[in-house]
């Protein structure tokens, strides 16, 4: 289907008229309720962008049927967490040659995966915490992970999102705590050193040629870290941005995000989450290839700084899933 004519009706050169969308929102893993979240602001804001929209759930196989069998120019993926975000979903697509908002299975599944994220980290050369990476079923000494990698840490499901499986802990006692909830998430987790300072995230836009929204910091509510409440409750967090750094500080966040999108592939839209510590030295922590597009999100925040309401950063990553 030909969504761009010669009549071009946006910037982007879309027709949004000529361009049916299906939003796929749902699914199945744990982050399904934040899904459907995302899956209806986006699903209004193509409506007001001037896309015929229908809205999928792929946990229902009919829906499914219905996408292999409907007449649409795109899929907007705002599905979340194992399932959706993992490539599995994106697999699908492909063998149906429906195109996509977002990265495609290689890059999806190597995101999501925040043991494999880490060595993409370290061979581009963004700075990462140290990190054991530890398998279900395993030994796991906590002593030994503590001597390594010192007494205060953080304990990660390998593929959670949402800070779903995350924990932070002091000592070994709490660590080997920690590691049997983790373990209840995924089969494989992820105990890294933990960075005392602020936290900041950057998006970045683009296939081939991505660039850097304004770096964002966040300011969670409860004083501690971004965990579940504060990044969907509304009031959970503060979003400042622009970030309050230095021009060099802010170059070399971006600088850093962009590092990462382009290592790992990406498409359309990415979302690095950093840590600065109180030396200045600034810590990747985990990418994302699908973040929440909420009310309270961060994406759109950033993309508001720079003049792009939510409905033209929507028509942006249909562009660039056409491209």
């Amino acid at each position: 289907m030909d969504c761009q004519k010669s009549n071009e009706r946006s910037a982007s050169g879309l027709v949004p008229e000529q361009c049916p969308v299906a939003v796929l929102c749902g699914g199945t893993s744990t982050e399904r309720e934040i899904s459907l979240k995302s899956g209806a602001s986006s699903a209004e804001a193509l409506r007001e962008a001037g896309f015929p929209v229908t809205v999928f759930d792929p946990a229902r196989k009919e829906d499914l049927l219905t996408l292999m069998t409907g007449d649409f120019a795109v899929a907007f993926l705002c599905t979340h967490g194992k399932g959706g975000e993992d490539g599995t979903l994106q697999g699908f697509l492909d063998t149906i040659g429906l195109p996509y908002t977002g990265s495609d299975v290689w890059s999806s599944a190597v995101a999501m995966d925040k043991t494999k994220t880490k060595l993409f980290y370290r061979a581009s050369g963004v700075p990462t915490p140290a990190s054991v990476w530890l398998r279900k079923g395993e030994p796991a000494d906590a002593g030994a992970l503590v001597n390594e990698l010192g007494s205060h840490l953080v304990v990660k499901a390998a593929s959670g999102g949402s800070t779903l499986g995350l924990y932070i802990v002091e000592g070994r006692d709490e660590l080997a705590e920690a590691l049997q909830q983790a373990f209840s998430f995924d089969d494989d987790v992820l105990v890294e050193q933990f960075i005392a300072g602020s936290e900041y995230t950057v998006s970045v836009l683009g296939n081939s040629d991505p660039e850097a929204l304004p770096v964002i910091q966040i300011l969670p509510a409860n004083g501690s870290f971004y965990d579940f409440e504060a990044k969907y409750a509304p009031g959970g967090s503060r979003h400042v941005c622009p970030a309050p750094l230095s021009d060099e500080q802010t170059d070399r966040m971006q600088r850093y995000a962009v590092m990462v999108h382009k290592a790992l592939s990406c498409r359309g839209v990415s979302r690095t989450d950093f840590i600065m510590d109180d030396d200045g030295a600034m810590w990747a922590l985990e990418t994302n290839t699908l973040p929440g597009m909420t009310s309270t999100s961060l994406i759109p925040d950033a993309a508001r700084v720079t003049g792009m309401d939510f409905p033209t950063l929507c028509t942006k990553l249909v562009s660039l899933a056409l491209e």
